[in-house]
């Protein structure tokens, strides 16, 4: 079997710091605006980052669901002791391995950073796509039902992997969102006048409370509640973190909620034409 390769990160650690000498507010402005900036870039890639390892922490639990058939082919294929069934355990292992690397390579690639150019004409059907392979798991293995309505020639401009990061957390909210009473779950793309493109992802889990709403993209708050695991409960920095990206693609993301009727989460992108 031949290894898979993986896409690789900066995994450098980043520490943010900003040292002012009173003379240069006076004698270069513009240096410090600069300065500013970059800190603010490493500020939000920390940010990134920090969401980005509670999203993973919450997939943990998927990787070990392939680990199961992946040692339950290697027994059985050494139980019958022919070279056929011993062969067959051994395609199946190695289908397995190499899903389960496709999706650790999809998620090691959002975590890197895209920001640094302008954002890029870009399918938006292919960053679904990708976004729902990194959870892992099928959604009707959770019992929830999904239907996909972007055209596959449909565009918008932006950064890709910031934008495929956004979906692959709107996706993990809502499937936890409906893991207990099961669902539907609904994407959709249309193009909104000349200029822009609406990217909705639609639960039809319990909502959202009113009173949660003006607060769901501020730093640390969190719907979850303490008594959950803190792979699932995160840091409340998912929703920040997607705001900050879309809007460096010249968009923005908003909320809709009835309590008891779901909630739909909308990425208003530029158009690409």
């Amino acid at each position: 079997m031949n290894s898979m390769d993986l896409p690789m990160i900066d995994a450098s650690p980043i520490t943010p710091t900003l040292s002012l000498d009173p003379s240069e507010v006076q004698s270069d402005p513009r240096g410090l605006e600069r300065r500013f900036a970059l800190l603010e870039r490493q500020i939000q890639r920390l940010q990134k980052l920090a969401a980005m390892g509670t999203m993973s922490a919450a997939l943990a639990h998927e990787f070990k669901n392939l680990l199961t058939p992946i040692v339950g082919y290697a027994q059985a294929g050494r139980a019958r002791g022919t070279v056929e069934a011993m062969n067959a355990s051994l395609e199946r292992i190695e289908r397995i391995a190499r899903r389960g690397g496709e999706v650790c390579g999809k998620i090691m690639a959002m975590s890197g950073d895209d920001d640094g150019g302008a954002p890029a004409p870009t399918e938006l059907r292919p960053l679904v796509d990708d976004a729902l392979d990194c959870l892992g798991r099928d959604l009707a293995r959770d019992g929830i039902a999904l239907v996909i309505e972007v055209a596959p020639d449909l565009r918008a401009r932006v950064h890709a992997a910031s934008i495929q990061h956004v979906l692959f957390n709107l996706l993990i909210n809502a499937r936890q969102a409906m893991l207990k009473d099961k669902g539907h779950l609904t994407i959709t793309a249309q193009r909104v006048g000349d200029h822009m493109v609406r990217l909705s992802v639609r639960d039809s889990g319990p909502g959202i409370r009113p009173d949660h709403l003006p607060r769901l993209f501020e730093p640390f708050f969190s719907t979850k509640t303490r008594g959950e695991e803190p792979a699932r409960r995160g840091l409340g920095l998912g929703l920040t973190v997607s705001k900050q990206l879309v809007e460096q693609s010249g968009g923005r993301l908003t909320v809709e909620s009835t309590p008891g009727a779901g909630a739909t989460f909308t990425l208003w992108l530029p158009a690409a034409d």
